[in-house]
């Protein structure tokens, strides 16, 4: 999407113009940024490691059925 480089409140504004979830590792995201008012709801991994986010799967599909606009999700390793 050529965003790389791209951080904080910019991101979520460029992210809720195209999406409805942002899906990121970055733990101190929901202390830095406020979602209020913002279409966009996040989803937070503990890691960026493809192993451990496959064994995530089942609880981001979870997440997606069931999260809201301007919230925060973390979901804790396995």
């Amino acid at each position: 999407m050529g965003w790389a480089g791209i951080k904080n409140s910019k991101l979520l504004n460029l992210a809720e113009g195209q999406f409805e979830v942002l899906i990121s590792t970055d733990q101190n995201l929901p202390y830095q940024q406020n979602l209020s008012g913002k279409k966009l709801a996040v989803i937070i991994l503990p890691s960026n490691k493809v192993p451990i986010i496959a064994q995530l799967i089942p609880a981001i599909e979870q997440a997606l059925q069931t999260i809201h606009p301007a919230t925060f999700v973390e979901i804790p390793l396995p």
